[in-house]
């Protein structure tokens, strides 16, 4: 929306085309040529004197009806090496064409800026992807682009989205491992992460709201808060489950008798991020951002916690049983093997 640009290519200009190679074999210096032009179609500093107590510049310059047309810049004349006065008409032409007013470089390229912002309901993300694609289809061989000032730093923050997001997940995991002292235990907490995604996602399509640093910011958040829910099923679940009691029923009890903890934690959880999502005033699209994210994973995770904690904690525990009894199993029958190959050799 609002696509412009300052580049203009039609603006009138006049254009001098010097023959290099004449000018010096005519004996006449490129400097003595540049600076006639610009005395007498410019203007040249000379000096400074004091009129009245203050300071005045004095600078040379041809008068209007000798810079009015393009003939004038052919009658000006420069001298020789060998002191003689050489017309311009000799050494260079002059012809009318059109051109930028200013030609402004980027990285040392002749660049174009072009501004813009997002439409209404889109996020300035769409429309930086947007511009990339029609950049790409439109703009001929040899021709590139590059984003500047806030649109550079957007672009450069979102491609660590992805690797922040997934530290957070190791990171969490890492530290129900060491407290669970289990690889199963902690997987069950995590599952319910891409599950309170999924409110994420409703939450942001119905309020029509957009993907921006802040929601991003959120979603790290969402995942510690999530992951509360399904620690205080899984945690239970294994203490019944190491008192003897068969997994589905660990799980069962667990889901059963936690119901109203996690029901407590998750309603304190949304009321407390509530005055986010209904904020006003000067910064309130970043608190509304974070505050979406949060109240639509948490109402999410607390459905699919009680749903699914209890199913996947009953998969991954069974998973890593088995796997136990089996690494005893081969344990035991590389032992017995052992014993016997001393037998044999007795």
């Amino acid at each position: 929306m609002g696509v412009n640009s300052t580049f203009r290519a039609s603006v009138p200009q006049i254009f001098v085309d010097l023959d290099r190679t004449k000018a010096k074999t005519m004996g006449i210096p490129l400097d003595s040529i540049f600076g006639t032009l610009q005395a007498y179609l410019g203007s040249v500093y000379i000096n400074d004197f004091q009129y009245n107590n203050r300071l005045h510049q004095v600078r040379a310059q041809a008068d209007a009806k000798f810079r009015a047309s393009m003939e004038e810049i052919l009658k000006l004349e420069v001298r020789n090496q060998a002191g003689e006065m050489v017309p311009l008409s000799a050494v260079l032409s002059v012809q009318e064409t059109l051109g930028p007013t200013a030609v402004r470089r980027y990285n040392l390229f002749p660049a174009a800026s072009v501004n813009g912002a997002a439409a209404p309901g889109f996020s300035s993300g769409q429309a930086l992807s947007v511009m990339e694609t029609m950049a790409g289809s439109k703009l001929p061989p040899g021709f590139g682009f590059q984003w500047t000032g806030i649109s550079f730093q957007e672009k450069l923050s979102s491609q660590g989205q992805g690797l922040i997001l997934g530290l957070a997940v190791v990171f969490v995991f890492l530290v129900l491992a060491a407290q669970y002292e289990s690889w199963s235990s902690p997987a069950a907490v995590l599952v319910i992460v891409p599950l309170s995604a999924v409110g994420v996602v409703l939450a942001l399509n119905f309020l029509s709201a957009d993907n921006n640093v802040y929601t991003q910011i959120g979603l790290v958040l969402l995942i510690g808060l999530a992951s509360k829910n399904a620690i205080l099923i899984v945690e239970f679940a294994s203490e019944l489950r190491s008192k003897g009691k068969s997994i589905h029923e660990a799980a069962l009890d667990a889901s059963a008798l936690r119901f109203r903890a996690i029901l407590m934690t998750s309603l304190s959880g949304v009321l407390g991020f509530l005055p986010l999502a209904v904020a006003t005033g000067a910064g309130a699209a970043s608190r509304r951002a974070v505050g979406n994210v949060v109240i639509g994973g948490m109402l999410a995770a607390t459905v699919f916690s009680l749903l699914f904690v209890g199913a996947f904690f009953v998969m991954l525990r069974s998973l890593s049983e088995k796997g136990l009894k089996l690494k005893v199993a081969n344990t035991k029958t590389e032992k017995v093997h052992g014993e016997s190959e001393m037998l044999a050799d007795d």
